[in-house]
């Protein structure tokens, strides 16, 4: 299967092997893409599956199908007991998006459980700068509230928008970006995998990163649904020879 991919003038980027048809025989799944010339790029990502009964193998075209370190993994996400197809692709941007997808076999068929556009989409929040050094982030879908305390940025940025007083200067709205990370991780040690979703949160430009949203995506049995969201702060430097 190797040969005849490279016959057709294609490179073989990952493959992973497991059961993905639920008929108790080994398949093997392939990433394969065109190079770009010295560049780590990746062109024309196609998944390909090889039946390990059959022996024929099925192309499926990704709607994005560029970006850099395509990857696969294998895992049950939906609780049917066989494997489901993850990929992962960085978009090489400087917001650090990714590109993700997933796939299952249903009804004889694979079909997409998963785009990481679709899921873009969905979710909305609002990110809005409060006075006294404060942000609050809304998750208008799960309808939860976070606030943010902004002191973690120092001075040097405090004062950019803020007045003596604690007041803001002027308003300011950031935004959640699209998805950043896309991890599969089996929460209840069940066997079956939930997709651990990340997104960072901007302030005034996309490198002002204040934290990132969380949320753990759980199949139903219809679709991918938030089924725990958290917000995570970064940490900040201290001297331990000194009070907190």
């Amino acid at each position: 299967m190797k040969r005849q991919l490279q016959a057709e003038h294609n490179t073989v980027v990952d493959v992973k092997r497991g059961d993905v048809t639920g008929d108790g025989t080994i398949d093997t799944v392939y990433l394969t893409a065109d190079k770009t010339p010295d560049s780590p790029f990746w062109q024309n990502i196609t998944l390909v599956i090889r039946n390990g009964r059959t022996n024929q193998y099925e192309k499926i075209f990704l709607k994005e199908n560029a970006g850099y370190n395509p990857t696969i993994f294998l895992g049950d996400f939906t609780g049917n007991k066989m494997n489901d197809i993850l990929i992962v692709i960085n978009t090489g941007g400087s917001e650090g998006l990714i590109y993700a997808y997933v796939f299952s076999f249903m009804n004889g068929v694979f079909q997409q459980i998963f785009d990481s556009e679709v899921f873009n989409k969905q979710d909305q929040y609002d990110v809005t700068y409060k006075n006294h050094y404060k942000a609050n982030v809304t998750s208008l879908n799960q309808k939860k509230k976070y606030a943010i305390d902004l002191t973690f940025k120092g001075d040097d940025y405090l004062v950019e928008i803020y007045n003596g007083d604690g007041t803001l200067k002027e308003p300011i709205r950031g935004w959640v970006s699209p998805l950043s990370g896309l991890y599969p991780v089996d929460f209840e040690r069940d066997g079956i995998y939930e997709l651990n979703a990340y997104q960072n949160i901007a302030g005034r430009y996309n490198a002002d990163w204040l934290c990132y949203v969380e949320n753990v995506l759980k199949w139903n049995g219809r679709e991918f649904i938030s089924a725990r969201q958290n917000v995570a702060i970064f940490g900040q430097d201290f001297d331990a020879h000194k009070s907190f």
